[in-house]
């Protein structure tokens, strides 16, 4: 078993890494942010947010509707709630203990979800280039945004992200941060790459 915890906001590029990673190191990947934008959608057609998140089932992950700003901004409410992240914390557990590694990507990973794994990343960008990203994404999908919109968005959701009560968005104290603003997909890959390598050789020394 070896955990990889990766946090970080919207838009830095921690689900491109994490995907990454796992393809690199033959691990399972869970991008834990779609089981808050699943809840919140659900929420959206008017499930009750509780029950959204107790009755997820593998279906509930599919579509590219999970991507749209609307439920980005669902998911970042249902988030907020304390018995929301609880019915989903046993969920993301579970996957972070399965044989043969894993990585989770979200807010809380390396703080509340799983604090021992082996490797903690937090990775960052600007707000222009991470909305600038965004954008491109959403454009590119059909929606009609302006950067300026995409902005407001993404640091409306880094506030209540990293200012809720319950689990806020922030690094563990030994994370490596990992500031993407200025580098390319691979080199950012094979930084984090370069770490998980490193406490490898460290525990196979124990």
């Amino acid at each position: 078993m070896f955990t990889v915890a990766i946090d970080g906001p919207a838009a830095s590029g921690k689900g491109t890494i994490s995907r990454a990673i796992a393809a690199h190191f033959g691990f399972a990947h869970l991008d834990t942010g779609l089981l808050y934008r699943a809840t919140g959608r659900k929420t959206l057609n008017g499930t009750p947010a509780l029950e959204a998140a107790q009755t997820l089932v593998a279906e509930d992950l599919q579509g590219d509707e999970l991507r749209s700003p609307e439920v980005a901004q669902a998911a970042s409410k249902v988030a907020a709630m304390p018995e929301v992240r609880k019915a989903l914390v046993d969920f993301q557990r579970a996957f972070a203990q399965r044989a043969g590694g894993a990585v989770l990507d979200g807010r809380d990973i390396g703080t509340v979800i799983c604090p021992d794994a082996e490797v903690k990343l937090f990775v960052t960008a600007s707000d222009q280039v991470r909305a600038e990203r965004r954008w491109k994404e959403l454009t590119f999908k059909g929606h009609k945004v302006t950067v300026d919109e995409v902005m407001a968005d993404l640091q409306e959701r880094d506030r209540r992200d990293s200012t809720r009560a319950d689990a806020p968005m922030k690094a563990a104290d030994d994370a490596l941060q990992l500031d993407t603003t200025t580098l390319s997909i691979e080199e950012a890959v094979a930084e984090a790459v370069k770490r998980i390598e490193a406490r490898q050789a460290e525990l196979a020394k124990l």
